[in-house]
Protein backbone atom coordinates (compact mmCIF):
# COMPACT_ATOMS: atom_id res chain seq x y z
CA UNK A 1 0.00 0.00 0.00
CA UNK A 2 2.64 2.61 1.14
CA UNK A 3 4.31 2.68 -2.56
CA UNK A 4 1.68 3.78 -4.13
CA UNK A 5 1.93 6.60 -2.71
CA UNK A 6 5.21 7.28 -4.32
CA UNK A 7 5.70 8.00 -7.97
CA UNK A 8 7.85 5.62 -9.55
CA UNK A 9 10.55 6.62 -12.37
CA UNK A 10 12.56 4.96 -14.47
CA UNK A 11 16.85 4.34 -14.15
CA UNK A 12 19.26 4.61 -16.90
CA UNK A 13 23.04 3.34 -16.19
CA UNK A 14 26.07 5.35 -17.33
CA UNK A 15 29.19 3.72 -17.62
CA UNK A 16 31.85 6.46 -17.82
CA UNK A 17 34.39 8.24 -16.17
CA UNK A 18 34.84 10.31 -13.24
CA UNK A 19 35.31 14.39 -13.25
CA UNK A 20 36.34 15.68 -10.64
CA UNK A 21 35.31 19.53 -11.70
CA UNK A 22 31.80 18.04 -11.89
CA UNK A 23 31.55 19.44 -15.41
CA UNK A 24 31.44 16.27 -17.41
CA UNK A 25 31.53 12.33 -17.23
CA UNK A 26 29.83 10.60 -14.57
CA UNK A 27 28.71 13.90 -12.87
CA UNK A 28 27.21 15.52 -15.80
CA UNK A 29 25.23 12.08 -16.74
CA UNK A 30 23.91 12.33 -13.35
CA UNK A 31 22.81 15.78 -13.30
CA UNK A 32 20.93 15.21 -17.16
CA UNK A 33 19.37 12.14 -16.08
CA UNK A 34 18.02 14.04 -12.45
CA UNK A 35 16.70 16.87 -14.92
CA UNK A 36 14.65 14.82 -16.43
CA UNK A 37 13.49 12.79 -13.81
CA UNK A 38 15.48 9.85 -14.54
CA UNK A 39 17.43 7.62 -11.18
CA UNK A 40 20.60 7.73 -12.36
CA UNK A 41 22.77 4.69 -11.60
CA UNK A 42 26.87 4.87 -12.58
CA UNK A 43 29.68 2.24 -13.11
CA UNK A 44 32.56 4.07 -12.91
CA UNK A 45 35.64 3.31 -14.99
CA UNK A 46 38.20 6.08 -14.58
CA UNK A 47 39.00 8.13 -11.57
CA UNK A 48 40.25 11.54 -13.64
CA UNK A 49 41.94 14.76 -12.13
CA UNK A 50 40.65 17.60 -13.53
CA UNK A 51 39.04 20.93 -13.81
CA UNK A 52 37.63 23.62 -16.32
CA UNK A 53 41.07 24.23 -17.82
CA UNK A 54 42.56 20.03 -18.51
CA UNK A 55 42.86 17.27 -17.03
CA UNK A 56 45.88 16.01 -15.07
CA UNK A 57 45.81 12.43 -14.11
CA UNK A 58 43.72 9.51 -15.05
CA UNK A 59 43.22 6.23 -12.65
CA UNK A 60 41.09 3.81 -14.72
CA UNK A 61 38.81 1.14 -12.15
CA UNK A 62 39.82 -2.97 -12.54
CA UNK A 63 37.86 -4.32 -15.12
CA UNK A 64 36.93 -6.60 -11.96
CA UNK A 65 35.15 -3.69 -10.35
CA UNK A 66 33.38 -2.19 -13.24
CA UNK A 67 31.95 -5.78 -13.86
CA UNK A 68 30.88 -5.92 -10.38
CA UNK A 69 29.17 -2.48 -10.54
CA UNK A 70 27.42 -3.76 -13.48
CA UNK A 71 26.36 -6.70 -11.35
CA UNK A 72 25.40 -4.85 -8.62
CA UNK A 73 23.07 -2.29 -10.90
CA UNK A 74 21.32 -4.61 -13.13
CA UNK A 75 20.82 -6.74 -9.83
CA UNK A 76 17.84 -4.51 -7.94
CA UNK A 77 17.41 -1.15 -10.15
CA UNK A 78 17.61 -2.47 -14.27
CA UNK A 79 18.15 0.34 -16.07
CA UNK A 80 15.86 1.10 -19.59
CA UNK A 81 18.71 2.62 -21.33
CA UNK A 82 22.32 2.42 -20.76
CA UNK A 83 25.27 5.05 -21.98
CA UNK A 84 29.17 4.58 -22.44
CA UNK A 85 31.48 7.78 -22.28
CA UNK A 86 34.87 7.17 -20.96
CA UNK A 87 35.99 3.57 -21.07
CA UNK A 88 40.28 4.08 -21.67
CA UNK A 89 41.44 0.43 -21.98
CA UNK A 90 40.46 -2.50 -24.05
CA UNK A 91 40.33 -4.59 -20.82
CA UNK A 92 37.50 -2.41 -19.56
CA UNK A 93 35.58 -2.14 -23.03
CA UNK A 94 35.54 -5.93 -23.05
CA UNK A 95 34.05 -6.20 -19.70
CA UNK A 96 31.31 -3.76 -20.69
CA UNK A 97 30.73 -5.84 -23.76
CA UNK A 98 31.26 -9.07 -22.39
CA UNK A 99 28.63 -8.04 -19.67
CA UNK A 100 26.32 -6.53 -22.11
CA UNK A 101 26.16 -9.95 -23.93
CA UNK A 102 24.99 -11.84 -21.09
CA UNK A 103 21.72 -9.84 -20.34
CA UNK A 104 19.32 -12.35 -22.10
CA UNK A 105 17.10 -8.68 -22.76
CA UNK A 106 19.43 -5.69 -23.28
CA UNK A 107 18.80 -2.15 -23.19
CA UNK A 108 18.88 0.62 -25.49
CA UNK A 109 22.82 1.65 -25.42
CA UNK A 110 23.66 4.98 -26.16
CA UNK A 111 28.11 4.85 -26.54
CA UNK A 112 29.76 7.92 -26.70
CA UNK A 113 32.86 7.44 -28.06
CA UNK A 114 35.23 9.57 -26.07
CA UNK A 115 38.91 9.66 -27.23
CA UNK A 116 40.24 12.59 -26.56
CA UNK A 117 39.24 15.57 -24.17
CA UNK A 118 38.19 19.38 -24.99
CA UNK A 119 41.30 19.98 -23.16
CA UNK A 120 43.45 17.54 -25.57
CA UNK A 121 43.90 14.78 -23.09
CA UNK A 122 43.65 11.16 -24.16
CA UNK A 123 40.93 9.36 -23.10
CA UNK A 124 40.87 6.21 -25.06
CA UNK A 125 44.10 3.93 -25.48
CA UNK A 126 45.35 3.63 -29.25
CA UNK A 127 45.07 -0.25 -28.63
CA UNK A 128 41.87 0.00 -27.59
CA UNK A 129 39.72 1.58 -30.38
CA UNK A 130 39.64 -1.57 -32.76
CA UNK A 131 38.20 -3.29 -29.84
CA UNK A 132 35.38 -0.17 -29.43
CA UNK A 133 34.83 -0.75 -32.94
CA UNK A 134 34.79 -4.67 -32.86
CA UNK A 135 33.34 -5.88 -29.60
CA UNK A 136 31.08 -2.65 -28.18
CA UNK A 137 30.25 -0.66 -31.24
CA UNK A 138 27.62 -3.94 -32.97
CA UNK A 139 25.95 -3.81 -29.14
CA UNK A 140 24.84 -0.17 -29.81
CA UNK A 141 21.58 1.31 -30.33
CA UNK A 142 23.26 5.09 -31.21
CA UNK A 143 26.79 6.09 -31.60
CA UNK A 144 27.50 9.68 -31.09
CA UNK A 145 30.92 10.62 -32.33
CA UNK A 146 31.64 14.63 -32.82
CA UNK A 147 34.26 15.60 -35.39
CA UNK A 148 37.58 13.96 -34.24
CA UNK A 149 36.35 11.03 -32.93
CA UNK A 150 34.46 10.32 -36.46
CA UNK A 151 37.53 11.01 -38.41
CA UNK A 152 39.57 8.66 -36.14
CA UNK A 153 37.11 6.34 -36.97
CA UNK A 154 37.32 6.55 -40.62
CA UNK A 155 40.99 7.56 -41.05
CA UNK A 156 39.24 10.49 -43.07
CA UNK A 157 38.69 14.61 -42.79
CA UNK A 158 35.78 15.98 -42.12
CA UNK A 159 35.44 19.70 -42.86
CA UNK A 160 31.66 20.07 -44.30
CA UNK A 161 27.88 18.81 -43.44
CA UNK A 162 27.79 17.06 -46.45
CA UNK A 163 31.18 15.51 -45.53
CA UNK A 164 29.50 14.75 -42.10
CA UNK A 165 26.32 13.25 -43.80
CA UNK A 166 28.74 11.02 -45.88
CA UNK A 167 30.83 9.58 -42.56
CA UNK A 168 27.61 9.35 -40.76
CA UNK A 169 26.36 6.99 -43.85
CA UNK A 170 29.41 5.17 -43.79
CA UNK A 171 29.75 4.86 -40.03
CA UNK A 172 26.08 3.23 -39.83
CA UNK A 173 27.07 1.15 -42.91
CA UNK A 174 29.94 -0.58 -40.95
CA UNK A 175 28.43 -0.90 -37.72
CA UNK A 176 24.86 -1.54 -38.02
CA UNK A 177 23.50 1.18 -35.65
CA UNK A 178 21.96 4.49 -35.62
CA UNK A 179 24.77 7.40 -36.21
CA UNK A 180 24.03 11.27 -34.31
CA UNK A 181 27.04 12.80 -36.35
CA UNK A 182 27.48 16.06 -33.64
CA UNK A 183 29.24 18.84 -36.07
CA UNK A 184 29.89 21.39 -32.82
CA UNK A 185 33.63 21.74 -33.84
CA UNK A 186 32.65 23.08 -37.45
CA UNK A 187 33.14 26.67 -36.82
CA UNK A 188 32.88 27.81 -40.28
CA UNK A 189 28.75 28.52 -39.81
CA UNK A 190 26.67 30.13 -37.81
CA UNK A 191 24.58 26.93 -36.89
CA UNK A 192 25.79 24.04 -34.91
CA UNK A 193 24.71 20.90 -37.13
CA UNK A 194 24.19 17.18 -36.10
CA UNK A 195 23.44 14.43 -38.92
CA UNK A 196 21.13 10.98 -37.77
CA UNK A 197 21.11 8.19 -39.65
CA UNK A 198 19.49 5.01 -38.76
CA UNK A 199 18.94 3.53 -42.53
CA UNK A 200 15.35 4.58 -42.09
CA UNK A 201 15.59 8.28 -41.99
CA UNK A 202 17.67 10.81 -41.52
CA UNK A 203 17.86 14.42 -39.83
CA UNK A 204 19.73 17.61 -40.12
CA UNK A 205 19.42 19.13 -36.51
CA UNK A 206 20.54 22.69 -36.16
CA UNK A 207 20.78 25.40 -34.04
CA UNK A 208 22.62 28.56 -33.39
CA UNK A 209 25.84 28.89 -32.15
CA UNK A 210 26.01 29.86 -28.55
CA UNK A 211 28.89 32.82 -28.77
CA UNK A 212 30.88 33.82 -26.00
CA UNK A 213 30.43 30.67 -23.87
CA UNK A 214 33.54 27.87 -23.52
CA UNK A 215 32.09 24.64 -22.06
CA UNK A 216 33.06 20.95 -22.10
CA UNK A 217 30.84 17.89 -21.45
CA UNK A 218 28.29 18.50 -24.17
CA UNK A 219 28.79 15.32 -25.80
CA UNK A 220 28.69 13.63 -22.44
CA UNK A 221 25.21 15.66 -21.60
CA UNK A 222 23.82 15.18 -25.40
CA UNK A 223 24.65 11.30 -25.32
CA UNK A 224 22.83 10.58 -21.37
CA UNK A 225 19.73 13.43 -22.46
CA UNK A 226 19.23 10.69 -25.30
CA UNK A 227 19.86 7.36 -22.80
CA UNK A 228 17.47 9.76 -20.26
CA UNK A 229 14.89 10.04 -23.28
CA UNK A 230 14.79 6.49 -23.88
CA UNK A 231 14.38 5.53 -20.28
CA UNK A 232 11.11 7.64 -20.61
CA UNK A 233 10.01 5.78 -23.46
CA UNK A 234 10.65 7.93 -26.37
CA UNK A 235 11.30 6.45 -29.35
CA UNK A 236 15.15 6.92 -30.53
CA UNK A 237 14.19 9.72 -33.54
CA UNK A 238 12.37 11.47 -31.03
CA UNK A 239 14.87 11.03 -27.87
CA UNK A 240 17.96 12.63 -30.41
CA UNK A 241 15.19 15.51 -31.08
CA UNK A 242 14.62 16.32 -27.82
CA UNK A 243 17.88 16.05 -26.19
CA UNK A 244 19.11 18.37 -29.48
CA UNK A 245 16.97 21.18 -27.81
CA UNK A 246 18.10 19.99 -24.27
CA UNK A 247 21.96 20.75 -25.20
CA UNK A 248 21.39 23.48 -26.82
CA UNK A 249 19.48 25.35 -23.68
CA UNK A 250 22.13 24.06 -21.15
CA UNK A 251 24.46 25.78 -23.29
CA UNK A 252 22.31 28.59 -24.00
CA UNK A 253 21.44 28.70 -20.10
CA UNK A 254 25.12 28.24 -19.08
CA UNK A 255 26.14 29.35 -15.36
CA UNK A 256 29.50 30.40 -14.24
CA UNK A 257 31.45 29.07 -10.85
CA UNK A 258 35.02 30.07 -10.04
CA UNK A 259 35.16 31.94 -13.13
CA UNK A 260 34.61 29.21 -15.77
CA UNK A 261 31.40 28.56 -17.68
CA UNK A 262 29.21 25.58 -16.86
CA UNK A 263 26.59 23.82 -18.41
CA UNK A 264 22.94 24.25 -17.14
CA UNK A 265 21.70 20.53 -16.87
CA UNK A 266 18.26 22.70 -15.45
CA UNK A 267 17.57 24.91 -17.60
CA UNK A 268 14.47 26.54 -18.04
CA UNK A 269 11.96 26.58 -21.17
CA UNK A 270 12.37 29.40 -22.65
Amino acid sequence: MASKRFKQIPTALTIAGSDSGGGAGIQADLKTFASLGVHGTSAITCLTAQNPKGVSAVEPTTPRMVRSQLEAIFAELRPRAVKTGMLFSKEIILTVANFLQDQKTRPPLIIDPVMISTSGAQLLKTNAVDVLKNKLFPLASLITPNLDEAEALLNTEIRSVEAMRLAAKKLHAQFGCAVLMKGGHLRDGKEAVDIFVDGKEELLLSAPFVKGVSTHGTGCTYSAAIAGHLALGKPLVQAVIASKEYITQAIAQSRQTGGHFVLNSFWEKP
